[in-house]
């Protein structure tokens, strides 16, 4: 990923655009740690309903995917924002700008899963809490 600059240009959003999938994986590292080289991106972005990119000039600053049932239901997943980006309101971009692409069609619903810490940031996007289950696979 290139250097992050420290002034504040306009920050430009894009539905379903094309994505560097090696400058996702970058910012994927960046934001959640470990190796993401970006080639398991190109079968999800294949299957997902959309997803939103949000990038300073050439560089990519925040990424979120919607998956979908194909019918009524859609899933927000990887909600990431660089963290030289973090709280200046990128996150809650992508969130509103994700939920209006998935109104698109017969789609109803827009479920989300996250971590406590981040109950408020997801309420201020408009979620409300639900009773949920977890099954853990692997």
């Amino acid at each position: 990923m290139t250097a992050l600059s420290t002034k504040h240009r306009p920050i430009r959003y894009h539905v379903r655009a094309p994505v560097d999938l090696a400058a996702l994986g970058k910012l994927r590292e960046a934001a959640w740690g470990g190796k993401d080289d970006g080639s398991w991106w190109k079968p999800v972005l294949e299957r997902s309903l959309t997803w939103v990119t949000a990038y300073d000039g050439a560089a990519l600053v925040g990424f979120v995917n919607v998956a979908w049932d194909g019918g009524v239901h859609a899933f927000l997943l990887d909600t990431t924002v660089h963290p030289s980006w973090q709280r200046r309101g990128l996150g809650t971009q992508l969130v509103r700008r994700a939920a209006e692409a998935a109104q698109t069609g017969d789609v109803e619903w827009l479920h989300v899963d996250f971590e406590p810490h981040l109950t408020d940031f997801y309420a201020g996007c408009g979620f409300q809490s639900t009773a949920a289950g977890l099954l853990r696979l692997k």
